[in-house]
């Protein structure tokens, strides 16, 4: 047996530091994650590891890719011909591109039912009705048909995609908890990168309906067949997931103790389905990294949501045809899809994703400034690259911080929903910045999104010295205590001052909060992800 289950409750007392030098005599896991006596066999946990990569992360990746491919293609719909068949000026255009963002700022809380509902329940209804808004776009005769379509497709999408990173966070630690959402988050470059290519072929036949129509029905049928994937397949729980043995299941149970005081990872436990503590619900909006990672969300979605929708019509003023603006705008994507992974690995490993954030940002801001400047062709497309490959690994890296830096999982689901209600404002002026009338260059589009990558660094850089003085104060005030001394919270107190705001160690309500078992998370030794 990998695990000693009749001391994991007591071994796991002291918790675990992810990013903290312990001596080297305290037990390690096999990602780097000091044990503190709870003996757990590596190679069991790498087993662990890579089969909630097989089943969670692969599912995840694939049902993203669909939302994105259903998201995104009304730009290659309109540069195939649905505008001119359908009478879409584009006043009109823009209003399909904003409909979309209305129901995903309404419906972001929806990000908290992966904690109240089964997720393989949650992730049925959600993949299924946006896979039939999708095709059900293919019937659309009028502008007011497309409307209701694209608002059914954000709400069910609204419901899965902010949320699927919090799912994450109930079963990986924060060493490992980075790659998996920027392997999740490249499925939306990659995604793009296949509806130009899509695009491409679909534009050069000739059928019996309208190409755009076509578009539309292909990329619907994927998700249709992935809802009923996900409801077989998608665990709720490591101790209800089938396709663990038991040995892996008390691993799971052990990390989940070592980090949060509970012995089950997932959002249930057991029979009982996951609740929201209001009083850590209510203490997330006191620290200010829901706040400022929140604008750093807006900044980034401004160019997040405005490249994949008019890239295609960008390229053709730039002197392509149709056909060719549609291929050419895979390969800058596809650049964007390798860099999220490698981010947010590098992320992981350095434990530095502040710093990461900033960088990225401004590679994505120099290349709207080469887009808002240049007029040659080879620069302007150099700067395409530049923008994605900047913007798309920035948002990646950013999810993970801020699951990284919350204390409980109704902080980290409190922190996603507000990120994403106030984020995905951001679209709402990154897709109406590129009017008919700034055509061929956009300058006002591209300089707005500059400005808005230029700002996210200032923020993350900010927001990464913050939690350095933070650390630095609770490094300072662990060495005045003994080591038997009292724990410290985000606010500087103790947590015997703070216990009716902490989760108990094994369920979600308050109280016993510095109980030795509450886990790493409600320790002294829990430091900021910097």
């Amino acid at each position: 047996m990998a695990v000693d289950t009749s001391q994991v409750k007591s071994e796991s007392a002291t918790g675990t530091s992810a990013d903290r030098e312990q001596p080297s005599s305290v037990p390690r896991s096999s990602n780097g994650v000091p044990s503190q006596g709870v003996h757990i066999d590596e190679a069991t946990e790498k087993r662990l590891v890579r089969k909630l990569d097989r089943r969670l992360v692969v599912l995840a990746f694939l049902c993203y890719l669909a939302a994105f491919l259903d998201r995104s293609n009304i730009g290659n719909a309109k540069t195939a011909g649905m505008d001119t068949d359908l009478g879409i000026d584009d006043g009109a255009y823009q209003w399909l591109l904003t409909i979309f963002y209305i129901p995903y700022i309404l419906f972001e809380w929806l990000a908290l039912m992966w904690k109240i509902v089964p997720p393989h329940l949650w992730a049925f209804a959600t993949v299924f009705v946006w896979g039939l808004a999708s095709i059900l776009q293919a019937a659309a005769y009028n502008w007011s048909g497309l409307m209701a379509c694209r608002w059914f497709l954000a709400t069910a999408e609204a419901g899965f995609g902010p949320g699927m990173p919090y799912l994450f966070s109930f079963y990986y630690n924060r060493r490992e908890l980075g790659v998996r959402c920027g392997v999740f988050l490249s499925a939306a470059p990659l995604a793009t990168t296949f509806a130009g290519a899509l695009a491409y072929g679909i534009t050069q036949g000739s059928y019996s309906i309208a190409s755009w129509r076509l578009l539309f029905i292909i990329e619907g049928i994927p998700p249709l067949i992935l809802a009923f994937v996900v409801y077989f397949m998608l665990p709720d729980s490591t101790d209800n997931a089938k396709f663990l043995t038991e040995e892996e299941k008390a691993v799971a149970r052990a990390r989940a103790l070592r980090t949060t005081g509970h012995g089950e990872m997932g959002t249930s436990k057991g029979t009982q389905l996951g609740r929201i503590d209001w009083s850590d619900a209510f203490g997330a909006f006191k620290t200010p990294q829901v706040w400022v990672q929140a604008l750093m969300y807006f900044s980034c979605n401004v160019a997040f949501a405005s490249l994949p929708v008019f890239l295609p019509t960008i390229l053709t003023g730039m002197g392509f045809t149709s056909v060719n603006a549609q291929g050419l705008t895979a390969p800058p994507y596809f650049l964007a899809f390798l860099v999220c992974i490698f981010s947010t690995w590098l992320g992981d490993y350095t434990q530095q994703r502040g710093l990461l954030i900033t960088a990225l940002s401004l590679i994505g801001c120099l290349g709207y400034v080469l887009l808002a400047t240049c007029k040659t062709v080879a620069v302007r497309y150099a700067g395409v690259f530049l923008a994605a490959s900047g913007v798309f690994p920035a948002i990646a890296n950013i999810l993970s911080w801020l699951l990284t830096n919350q204390r409980s999982d109704t902080k980290r689901g409190i922190g996603i929903a507000t990120m994403n209600i106030i984020g995905q404002c951001g679209p709402l002026l990154g897709t109406r910045v590129f009017p008919t009338s700034a055509e061929p260059y956009y300058v006002p589009g591209m300089s707005i999104c500059a400005a808005f990558m230029f700002f996210n660094a200032i923020l993350a850089f900010g927001l990464r010295t913050y939690f350095a003085r933070m650390n630095h104060k609770w490094d300072g005030q662990a060495a005045t205590v003994r080591p038997e001394g009292p724990a410290w919270t985000e606010d500087g107190k103790t947590l015997s001052e703070e216990a009716e705001h902490m989760p108990a160690a094994g369920g979600s309500g308050g109280g016993a909060a510095a109980a030795p078992d509450a886990g790493w998370e409600n320790s002294s030794d829990w430091r900021y992800a910097l």
